[in-house]
């Protein structure tokens, strides 16, 4: 397999973030009603507001998923926060705010964070003019 960059890395978070969200509630276990399920008419779910659409995360995005939580265990508490943060997609104002970090010192963190994910998956040091390189193309994609 290819080297890993900060940019994949960054990629595979977002896309774990979104198969989180894909994924079935939590629910407690326990309470069962052993009534049967309404069967509605088509016109009676119109006025039904709790309907929510979720598309069902596929395996191989499962399976991609379970990989890249595993990759937390390299940062501490605060790098994983801020990383899950970045990969939900949330504002770095937001971020910022509850972080009490600035925003320049915030992307730091979450581009140190990441470089460390990338070491631990290259299991080698990068070169520093790539990752200067990677840097400045995350710096330039960076609009929020």
């Amino acid at each position: 397999m290819a080297e890993w960059t900060v940019q994949r890395v960054a990629d595979r978070f977002q896309e774990a973030a979104i198969t989180a969200r894909q994924l079935p509630a939590a629910r407690v276990q326990g309470y069962a009603s052993y009534w049967p399920d309404i069967q509605r008419q088509s016109w009676e779910g119109y006025a039904d507001e709790r309907i929510v659409l979720r598309f069902a995360a596929s395996p191989a995005a499962i399976d991609r998923f379970g990989e890249t939580v595993r990759w937390m265990r390299w940062l501490d508490q605060d790098q994983r926060r801020l990383v899950w943060l970045r990969a939900q997609q949330v504002p770095w104002r937001e971020i910022c705010a509850r972080t009490g970090l600035i925003r320049k010192t915030a992307w730091r963190h979450w581009l140190h964070s990441l470089a460390l994910v990338t070491v631990n998956l290259n299991e080698s040091l990068p070169r520093f003019a790539e990752v200067e390189r990677e840097e400045r193309a995350l710096r330039h994609g960076l609009a929020d």
